[in-house]
């Protein structure tokens, strides 16, 4: 399902027009982005949870040449899934 599937499923269920379902949707995502990139976690319960890990530097290998790379340190942005999620996936 991409964004325009996403948006016309939401307007159908909540009762709201296309064009509107869909600015709700970008605005969420931009709102997690931006409390991700402030180091806030974004809790929706019963569907999961967003939260900013912190990856610390670590030494690899380019596959093409066998040669050892040094990977720097960084923040990667992770979901959890809630219980509710979890049990109607299974």
């Amino acid at each position: 399902m991409n964004k325009v599937q996403l948006s016309a499923e939401i307007a159908k269920r909540a009762g709201l027009t296309r064009k509107d379902a869909e600015a709700a949707v970008t605005a969420m995502g931009q709102v997690v982005a931006e409390s991700l990139k402030a180091g806030e976690k974004v809790q929706i319960v019963g569907f999961g949870a967003f939260e900013v890990k912190h990856r610390p530097p670590r030494k690899a290998r380019n596959p093409k040449t066998g040669e050892e790379i040094e990977i720097g340190e960084r923040r990667s942005a992770v979901f959890k899934p809630g219980k509710n999620l979890k049990e109607a996936v299974e």
